[in-house]
């Protein structure tokens, strides 16, 4: 592939919801582009860009799909594009993330059958957060119950205005053939190839494309108050004019262009080809931000000036090892170059370069500023990493952080083999490499993987098996119960054995009661000697183990204060295992008598709903044992509810509230504290 300088280098990330048509419309520019010599099919699992086993058997994009090509554009320049197909499923949100990270560009991707749906509002905000400019790309125009009118309105509604249709269908459903163009009032119909030639538009598609070309032309010269005087004085812009006003609009994310195409049937693919490379802004309209040190600072994308690579994505090959997608914000970085790894402070060589093309591997000399490339076994390069060269002023730079998605699922693992189990550490911290959205958890005797979602899980584990070669059975992760004394009760512990040879002998009087305020105190009320004081550690060794091997209803026991005030002990057959014995045993006597009560945790959680959603979400806390603390309306028409809840009752929350809320929720669990399980909910 010809290497393109910055100004035609364009990064674009495919969003939308799941089933939108992303990876298709993926399939669809690239083969008129030329690169693949048919599209695939999602269905047959035969795209570029869905390439993975996991993919495949699911029909779902669960990582970035990275599709590079170059477009000759209609404006007479080539581009050097490079699609990142972004999932639209909530359990792969960080690979939205890190591909809104590297590119210039989002093409929302909106189905003219289903319209706006739950995901295309994850991607529209997301979008927002980032500062992306935004193209929509209305797909599936060839379907049965295709409304390309229908979305433009959803559009409208749902994120307000700014939506600028450059595009009518000429025909819908079985019917599209082709699209009129409203800047320039002209009709164009599509062959089966998907090359396009002019035609007349009917009556009444004309009417509206001029009704429409009226309104587009106002929506666009209102931006430019120079534009605008002309205008109202009579001076109407021509096409090429409008065009190029509306890509400084899409730049400042004043428009959002609307395009409709069909990746079946190719209708449409070249022009948004075009149009998103002419309208779309280059690596230097929008210069990366770093950090230096804790300021923000931008990094102009010169090819010519200091090397600085972000390392936004890395990717476990099961043949050539761990894979790091890089960015290059500045400088030209080629094979052989040996870069400082800000976070790691470790130098890295790069021992080749490639650009991906699905699973393909296109091998490179050079890449440019501006431009995303590959490049394999960088073995001290963690994904959100800057690599810059040693001497320039980006050693002190870093990048800023990724934005936090909470593990609201978890699962626990336990290996199926010893082998399994030896290999199993070192194989998930490569999988939260390629993923930091997954958290491992062993804050237990259980390892524990979270993460955003059920297929989130089910997905590690697969390429766990697969790529690693770690093969685990799974379980729900079991909510840590605790349990403590009810009241002060005295107790007796006493060991004495004599089978020969040195006995054991302690005796250990314990005074047990609840701990005010929490956490454990040992307290040493000995006078006399009747215990040495040497054991008395031993004694106080005896209570935290007897604590941590559970009560009464067998869990662990928390928020004790112990005191030992009195015992007995051996000149010869005393030990420190012996007063640990018996301290264990005059501790399970006390609860024994006392009585425990078990104590649940609870975790606070924060929901983000559509007002319409609301009460639901409510009522279904409540109905969990939650109590509401806080409510806070927010000024996108969604609320924020905080609420506290027992652990227990929220094992597959994240899955309930997705089917409550139609996917339109986002989940944040955080511990708090300890509370008195009722006693009818107490199973042990």
């Amino acid at each position: 592939m010809d290497q393109a300088t910055t100004p035609r280098i364009r990064t674009v990330a495919l969003m939308g919801a799941a089933g939108a048509g992303k990876t298709t419309l993926a399939e669809a520019l690239l083969h008129r582009a030329g690169v693949i010599p048919r599209p695939g099919g999602v269905e047959e699992g035969t795209t570029v860009s869905d390439h993975e086993p996991e993919e495949i058997a699911r029909g779902i994009s669960i990582a970035i799909g990275v599709a590079p090509f170059p477009w000759a554009a209609s404006d007479g320049k080539t581009y050097d594009v490079t699609l990142l197909d972004a999932p639209g499923a909530p359990d792969f949100a960080g690979a939205v993330d890190a591909a809104l990270v590297a590119a210039d560009l989002a093409v929302l991707v909106v189905s003219a059958v289903d319209g706006v749906q739950a995901g295309t509002h994850t991607a529209w905000r997301l979008a927002a957060e980032a500062g992306i400019p935004v193209i929509v790309a209305v797909t599936k125009e060839d379907k049965a119950r295709a409304d390309f009118r229908h979305v433009l309105d959803d559009l409208r509604t749902s994120f307000g205005d700014g939506f600028v249709p450059l595009e009518l269908p000429i025909g819908e459903e079985a019917e599209f053939h082709g699209v009129a163009d409203v800047l320039t009032e002209h009709g164009y119909e599509y062959a089966a190839d998907g090359t396009h030639h002019e035609a007349p538009l009917s009556d009444e598609v004309a009417a509206e494309e001029h009704r429409l070309h009226d309104e587009v032309t106002e929506e666009i010269v209102s931006h430019d108050d120079d534009a605008l005087e002309r205008y109202l004085s009579g001076d109407e812009p021509d096409a090429a004019e409008l065009e190029r006003t509306l890509a400084q609009e899409v730049r400042a994310r004043d428009a959002f262009p609307v395009l409709v195409a069909s990746g079946i049937t190719a209708v449409g693919i070249d022009r948004l080809a075009d149009l998103v490379c002419e309208l779309s802004p280059a690596p230097g309209d929008r210069p990366a931000r770093v950090l230096a040190g804790d300021t923000v600072v931008e990094v102009a994308p010169d090819p010519a000036g200091p090397v600085l690579v972000h390392a936004f994505r890395t990717v476990a090959d099961p043949f050539v090892g761990q894979v790091t997608l890089l960015r290059v914000l500045s400088g030209t970085v080629k094979p052989g170059d040996k870069l400082l790894n800000t976070t790691s402070r470790s130098d890295e060589r790069i021992p080749g370069l490639f650009r991906l093309r699905g699973k393909e591997h296109l091998p490179v000399d050079v890449a440019v500023a501006g431009q995303v490339v590959a490049v394999a076994k960088l073995t001290s390069t963690p994904t959100n990493s800057l690599l810059v060269d040693r001497t320039g002023p980006g050693a002190a730079m870093s990048a800023p952080a990724a934005r936090p998605r909470p593990a609201v699922y978890g699962l626990a693992l336990e290996p199926v083999t010893q082998s399994d189990d030896d290999r199993l550490s070192g194989a998930l911290q490569r999988l939260v490499a390629e993923d930091p959205t997954l958290v491992v958890d062993r804050s237990s005797d259980r390892t524990v993987l979270r993460g955003l979602g059920d297929t989130h899980l089910a997905v590690a584990l697969e390429r766990l098996a697969r790529v690693f070669g770690v093969h685990v059975s799974t379980a729900p992760v079991p909510v840590a119960y605790r349990e403590t004394i009810r009241r002060t009760v005295e107790a007796e512990g006493k060991i004495k054995k004599q089978s020969g040879g040195h006995g054991q002998f302690a005796v250990a009087q314990l005074r047990v009661g609840p701990m005010p305020g929490g956490g454990f105190e040992f307290v040493d009320a000995v006078v006399g000697g009747s215990i040495p004081r040497n054991y008395l550690p031993a004694v106080e060794k005896g209570v935290v183990e007897a604590m941590s091997h559970g009560g009464p209803h067998g869990y662990p026991v928390v928020d004790l204060r112990v005191e030992v005030y009195d015992g007995k002990s051996h000149s010869v057959d005393s030990s420190d295992m012996a007063f640990r014995t018996a301290a264990g045993n005059g501790l399970r006597d006390a609860l024994a008598a006392a009585g425990t009560v078990v104590l649940e945790p609870i975790d606070h959680v924060s929901v983000t709903v559509p007002t319409a959603v609301q009460g639901d979400v409510m009522g279904d806390l409540s109905g969990r044992r939650g109590r509401i603390t806080t409510t806070t309306a927010l000024d996108d028409g969604r609320v924020v509810i905080e609420a506290d809840v027992p652990q227990s009752e929220l094992l597959r929350y994240v899955l309930d509230l997705r089917s409550l809320t139609g996917g339109r929720a986002e989940l944040e669990i955080t511990p708090a504290r300890y509370e008195i399980c009722p006693d009818n909910l107490v199973t042990a």
